[in-house]
């Protein structure tokens, strides 16, 4: 183990090649399947066994000590101040790139740790519900950055975290559909009181925008950023591309069928490749990337999706 990215004395961080962070799990027997995992899976992502066992299951472990940890602090200042306890979720943000790995680590986690005692309830939200409707981007001139900041409801979804961090249940989330890359009118995702909530999206670690004196963040009580090189990040983001030309975008209800249908497959790794340069390049590094230091974990991904080295905050 030893300090990331200068002097030890300067970094925030404690970095911990994979080979010494595998042997943090070793304690606990693996809770999923070959079966469960491949159904976690997303498209274009490597995860077996090993990976689940060797990273995520030490990085649940974690998660599970601070859950724990944040619970009873909360029910003694609560006791402190002479007032009733009352029961709020633990909060976990998780960010980085498109095609990074987001959803499937979100969508793990949320598995690992609905098996741990004391956090059986696990709800998973992603960020993209809070887009704005392409009609609304449209009119704003904001289509072309979508996944942009400014291109979601940041007020809407500050609100929606506010109320589940404040005990309130059966809070509505909006629904967003891949499919037609967009939001689905009139169609909510309900969520309870959890003891875990899970905020998975591009610029879940971004400080507050102008006029606001709170940012997402500012809810949450660990957050994650899964990092990788931006050249190895373009060649899954095409090759996931290339592999939803196959399947999904033959779909005439897909929202890239019509941009899609006469392109020859080299041609529409050129579109993807210009959606790369254009829209999701210049979106990691002007607001996704600088907000890395801003988590309490990274996840360093290699090749094949990866993870080579965990960094985890120490002060």
């Amino acid at each position: 183990m030893s300090a990331a990215q200068g002097p030890e004395s300067l970094s925030p961080y404690l970095a911990i090649e994979r080979r010494d962070w595998a042997e943090l799990g070793n304690t606990s027997d693996q809770p999923l399947t070959e079966a469960e995992i491949a159904k976690l899976r997303g498209l274009g992502d490597f995860l077996d066994i090993k990976e689940v066992s060797e990273v995520y299951l030490p990085v649940s472990q974690l998660l599970s000590l601070y859950a724990k940890a944040s619970r009873d602090l909360h029910q003694n200042t609560e006791g402190f101040y002479g007032q009733r306890a009352t029961r709020t979720p633990f909060i976990i943000g998780i960010a980085g790139s498109v095609a990074v790995g987001k959803s499937t680590a979100a969508r793990l986690l949320k598995e690992l740790m609905s098996r741990w005692e004391g956090t059986p309830s696990v709800e998973l939200v992603t960020t993209d519900g809070f887009l704005y409707p392409n009609e609304e981007l449209e009119r704003r001139g904001l289509l072309s950055k979508k996944g942009f900041p400014e291109s979601y409801d940041r007020k809407r979804l500050l609100q929606f975290v506010s109320d589940i961090k404040s005990g309130k249940s059966n809070v509505q989330a909006p629904v967003y559909d891949h499919l037609a890359y967009d939001i689905l009118p009139g169609d909510f995702a309900t969520i309870g009181a959890p003891d875990v909530l899970i905020v998975e999206g591009l610029n879940v670690l971004q400080p507050p925008s102008v006029g606001q004196e709170v940012a997402l963040s500012d809810y949450f009580d660990f957050s994650i950023y899964i990092d990788a090189e931006p050249g190895t990040i373009q060649s899954w983001y095409l090759s996931r591309f290339e592999q939803l030309f196959e399947t999904a975008f033959l779909n005439p209800k897909s929202y890239f069928h019509q941009l899609t249908s006469e392109l020859s497959r080299q041609e529409a790794i050129e579109r993807a490749a210009g959606f790369w340069k254009e829209i999701n390049l210049p979106n990691l590094i002007q607001n996704i990337e600088p907000t890395r230091s801003r988590a309490t974990l990274v996840m360093q991904k290699g090749e094949r999706h990866r993870v080579e080295r965990v960094q985890v905050r120490k002060i």
